[in-house]
């Protein structure tokens, strides 16, 4: 049975926490992992995603960031606020490594965390990087 589209959204709002807390702290991740089933195990949660997505990040991190300075016009890293770099970096690992995700469903996902937790104008910044690279990362879907 596979699991709601709420506890995915769950997932990857918790996942985005999580890698903005190693992106601030560089904890290790098994002991960021730990903090949130701990704090959130009475939530629907889906916990395999979530873990997928952590741990995929930092896994990928490099291939990853070179997408981001491609897209963002070779802006630094340190010049994207905090919250926005995470929330990247997640969409972006789902676009190039989460094939079963539809590229629309990753975008929205991640433009309504931006609105949620960015900054102003922030889901218009997500929203145009992740255009450009759902263009590079899924041709075959978008028929590219």
């Amino acid at each position: 049975m596979g699991m709601s589209p709420k506890a995915r959204h769950k997932a990857r709002s918790f996942a985005m926490q999580a890698i903005y807390q190693w992106q601030l702290t560089g904890d290790a991740l098994n002991h960021i992992e730990a903090q949130y089933l701990v704090a959130n195990s009475h939530h629907k949660v889906d916990w395999d995603f979530f873990k997928a997505l952590l741990h995929g990040v930092p896994e990928h991190l490099t291939e990853i960031d070179s997408h981001i300075e491609q897209a963002s016009n070779d802006r630094s890293l340190k010049e994207i606020n905090p919250v926005e770099l995470s929330i990247l970096r997640l969409a972006i690992f789902e676009l190039m490594h989460r094939i079963d995700v539809p590229y629309k469903v990753v975008i929205n996902e991640y433009v309504d965390l931006a609105h949620t937790f960015g900054a102003e104008e922030g889901h218009k910044f997500i929203n145009g990087n992740l255009d450009k690279i759902a263009k590079l990362t899924r041709k075959v879907e978008m028929g590219l």
